[in-house]
């Protein structure tokens, strides 16, 4: 059981009887920090609503090597699993729990049946695949055709923008996992961004002063 205020409060646009519907079929589930909460090759039986914290979207190669492709907030769903789940295929993508993160878990059956059953869950389900399409677009648009000196500002003023903070908690290493860099390439860039007085770095902290995007 879900409780409905959480419901209502998060997903505001769910009409009541769905909000009625996701409370008695639907559970909470908890990942803590760290936590995958999704692998690739991985059958997926239910789709997640994101209620408190935040998940990293990502690509991981044969060799491990990860491509972060985004976040996702309280209030929102991925469209990806959305997707494999429909189409009852195995998930592409990796989901970690970048801090204690709670969901909703809505089972398959439901997702599917209330697509055709409720209004606003079938406008939430496309506006999630808009949503992250869009967000997809960007993330291509600066791998095919910005330089890795662009696309680290880009990342670094995404990064800001998602955890509403000037003081981040990176290191070169996961910011070169995250850009598919090496961690060379990347410290380089870094120390050229603080020379310039853009950043402060401090160990495993960034401090973003101001980025010329």
């Amino acid at each position: 059981m879900v409780d409905e205020e959480k419901i209502n409060a998060l997903f505001p646009s769910f009409e009541r009887e769905l909000v009625g519907a996701m409370s008695e079929k639907a559970d909470i589930k908890e990942f803590p920090a760290g936590q995958l909460m999704m692998k690739t090759g991985q059958n997926i039986r239910s789709t997640l609503l994101i209620t408190r914290g935040l998940v990293k979207i990502f690509r991981e190669d044969a060799d491990g090597n990860e491509f972060f492709m985004y976040y996702l907030q309280p209030g929102q769903a991925c469209a990806l699993s959305m997707i494999c789940a429909t189409k009852h295929e195995t998930s592409q993508i990796m989901a970690r729990a970048m801090t204690d993160t709670e969901s909703i878990s809505i089972p398959l059956e439901y997702m599917d049946k209330w697509m055709t059953q409720y209004r606003s869950w079938y406008h939430f389900v496309l506006e999630s695949y808009r949503a992250r399409f869009e967000e997809l677009l960007i993330t291509v648009d600066h791998i095919a055709f910005r330089n890795m000196d662009e696309r680290l500002l880009f990342y670094l003023e995404k990064q800001k923008e998602t955890f509403k903070s000037n003081r981040l908690q990176l290191s070169n290493t996961e910011i070169a996992s995250d850009l598919n860099s090496s961690r060379e390439v990347i410290s380089r860039l870094m120390k050229k961004l603080a020379d310039r007085k853009l950043i402060r770095i401090d160990r495993n902290f960034v401090e973003i002063l101001h980025l010329d995007l």
